[in-house]
């Protein structure tokens, strides 16, 4: 089965099996699980990905043989596969199955299929775009609630998994459907039902992210009584998708406290998760940041949550590397190599090969994601750049994507441009209150000392007060050195003539 659900185990109620009030119940859980299964097929097969669909759905249609949409959908993802006899004979024996034991013929929609792949027909091989297809089909076919929240539960296991980019497509779609029900209170579980984590501030998809956060508020707005479970998701959802900003503390601890009143430990994670993301108001916070990441970890034990473990242990890793204990950090990054190999997590391991390289001189440069484009765009640059600039070697030119304006004036000025330098530098606004905080003020600290421009000198200065002690290392990716070599920096200019 594929790893978007490989965190449901066994059958629901088994111990109770003989209960009479456990069988409806198992029934309802179990049919939920076997439309995750096609629904995450199908977002598969909305993405061009047939192999990974046919994988997915071949130990589904054999433990679930009178299913029939599990076979259609199986023969089509062969097809696509350019596996045009194997889908026939998956049709052939969906025909046999349902006859022999059940005495029924062909459905109209496999009886169709079968025909379109005898004749080859080309409209088969073009994927519909990823708008969440099964929503579309539940208006018409009933069940829209129990679909939408089959659909969301694979949607975050997707995402943990390593499919972020169909995660987000799809879901933006349930959203708006969860939205069309008219249904205030289950449109929250659904907008906050997406609880993964986070532990890069920057968005991959702004877009998307304030779409999500303008249904949130409106959920929160809307007159409908909602339940402090419902509200908490809620604005731990806020808090999330306004990553990076400090614009959003207020919701994230609002979103802690409900949890922890509610007494729901899973929620408590999320919750967590989202108020580190906002934990950046200003430098100097990586011990704040180092305690989420510990109370994350208690907490996701009592979740039995691997997925919050990891992230609880990548937030320390991250702060540790901010409070120079590398050796720690190193602790953190070992624990979480070995459970993301266990629970096929694999974009953990994208962190903790950056830290590697950074701060133990790992070997060869690490692999940019390109799912990620909110880690990745400019990191290589940017992460080369600062070790440049620690180093004292030649600052060298490159791609810096979001953190251009802040490297543009020092590059300006070591190439001899001074006035364009000068000029470039009163143009910036404060670095963005993200992962990057310090690393990104010292790097401005550095270019205002060079051109002895006192307003910059002044702001930086007391900007990197609060984080005198700690390395400009805050993100675990990213190491720009000791804050308090800039601090000296800074002082000793801003006491020189301007």
């Amino acid at each position: 089965m594929s790893a978007a659900l490989a965190e449901w185990n066994g059958s629901p109620y088994q111990e109770f099996s003989e209960r009479p009030w456990a069988v409806p119940e198992a029934t309802r859980l179990s049919g939920l699980r076997q439309t995750a299964v096609e629904r995450c097929a199908e977002a598969r097969l909305a993405d061009a990905r047939p192999t990974e669909a046919a994988a997915i759905l071949e130990t589904h249609v054999t433990a679930n043989p009178w299913r029939e949409e599990g076979w259609r959908l199986l023969a089509l993802a062969l097809y696509r596969s350019r596996r045009q006899g194997d889908a026939l004979a998956v049709l052939r024996k969906a025909r046999r199955q349902l006859s022999d034991e059940l005495g029924l013929d062909l459905s109209p929609a496999l009886a169709d299929l079968e025909t379109r792949i005898l004749r080859r027909d080309p409209q088969l091989d073009r994927p519909e775009s990823a708008s969440l297809a099964p929503i579309a089909s539940a208006y018409s076919s009933g069940g829209v609630r129990a679909q939408l929240e089959a659909s969301n539960a694979v949607l975050g296991s997707l995402a943990v998994a390593g499919d972020l980019q169909t995660a987000r497509q799809q879901r933006l779609a349930a959203i708006e459907a969860a939205a069309g029900l008219n249904n205030p209170d289950f449109a929250a579980r659904i907008i906050g039902g997406y609880d993964v984590p986070g532990i890069w501030t920057r968005t991959d998809d702004p877009a998307a992210a304030a779409a999500v956060v303008t249904a949130a508020e409106d959920a929160l707005a809307s007159p409908a009584h909602l339940s402090d479970r419902s509200r908490a998701r809620l604005l731990a959802t806020i808090a999330m998708e306004s990553r990076g900003t400090a614009s959003r503390q207020a919701e994230a601890a609002e979103a802690v406290n409900l949890a922890r009143n509610v007494g729901d430990s899973h929620l408590l994670c999320f919750a967590l998760s989202a108020d580190f993301m906002q934990a950046f108001a200003r430098t100097g916070l990586a011990k704040h940041r180092e305690n989420i990441g510990r109370q994350l970890i208690a907490t996701a034990f009592d979740a039995d949550s691997p997925t919050f473990e990891i992230n609880g242990r990548l937030i320390r890793m991250q702060a540790l590397c901010a409070l120079s204990d590398i050796d720690s950090a190193l602790l953190e990054a070992n624990a979480v190599d070995q459970l993301a190999v266990r629970h096929e997590r694999p974009l953990a391991a994208v962190f903790t090969r950056w830290f590697r390289w950074t701060f133990l001189d790992g070997g060869a440069t690490p692999p940019v994601p390109e799912e990620m484009p909110g880690f990745s765009e400019g990191i290589l640059a940017f992460a080369s750049f600062t070790r440049q600039l620690r180093n004292g070697d030649e600052l060298v030119d490159g791609d810096f994507g979001p953190y251009e304006p802040w490297v543009r004036p020092i590059l300006l000025l070591r190439s001899g441009h001074q006035t364009n330098a000068w000029a470039a530098l009163l143009q910036l606004p404060d670095p963005p209150q993200d992962l990057l905080l310090e690393a990104t003020w010292c790097v401005l600290a550095q270019t205002a000392c060079e051109l002895r421009e006192p307003s910059t000198i002044s702001r930086a200065l007391t900007a990197l007060t609060p984080a005198t002690g700690e390395r400009a290392a805050e993100s675990g990716v990213i190491d720009a050195g000791s804050v308090d070599h800039y601090l000296g920096m800074l002082r000793a200019a801003g006491a020189g003539p301007g």
